[in-house]
């Protein structure tokens, strides 16, 4: 491999690097504001607050989902780059496209129904649904007042 080759898998690396620590801070926004919104409840019983949790930890869980699927993307034109894949596609050097890596394990679907986002955002979710039900006796809150009443208290 010469130098040129090996440059270009430095920086297909970097850019996995990149992609794997902002699916990390994501992950590390999602708990902070998943235990912020927690915490809210705690302060004032506003049991919506144990409801609205939901939301924000579904955005998050998409939106690190994007990013570890581009981080498989790269993952791919590493391999294809270092010649360690069985079926590579053509690339030229120091050409980074991910676009022409897009089913099986590249796909968003993929990316989002993997093990290590399930093992997170899901216990996530059911924690913050399971609360709000034993506190309220309801999956849903009853009126929508109560989020009038939670942006009143807020403002």
């Amino acid at each position: 491999m010469n130098n040129a080759e090996q440059k270009h898998l430095e920086f297909v690396q970097n850019v996995v690097t990149r992609m794997n620590s902002n699916s990390f801070q994501i992950k590390n926004w999602s708990i902070t504001v998943f235990t912020a919104l927690f915490a809210l409840y705690g302060s004032n019983a506003n049991s919506f607050f144990l409801f609205i949790a939901t939301l924000p930890t579904l955005l998050f869980w998409m939106l690190d989902a994007y990013y570890l699927q581009q981080e498989r993307k790269f993952r791919g034109i590493y391999e294809d780059v270092a010649k360690l894949s069985d079926n590579p596609k053509s690339t030229k050097l120091f050409q980074m496209n991910p676009s022409l890596y897009v089913k099986g394990k590249y796909s968003y679907t993929s990316s989002l129904l993997s093990i290590t986002e399930l093992k997170l955002y899901l216990p996530l979710i059911f924690l913050s649904q399971i609360s709000h039900y034993l506190t309220t006796g309801t999956l849903w809150p009853e009126k929508l007042s109560s989020l009038i009443n939670t942006l009143s208290q807020l403002i």
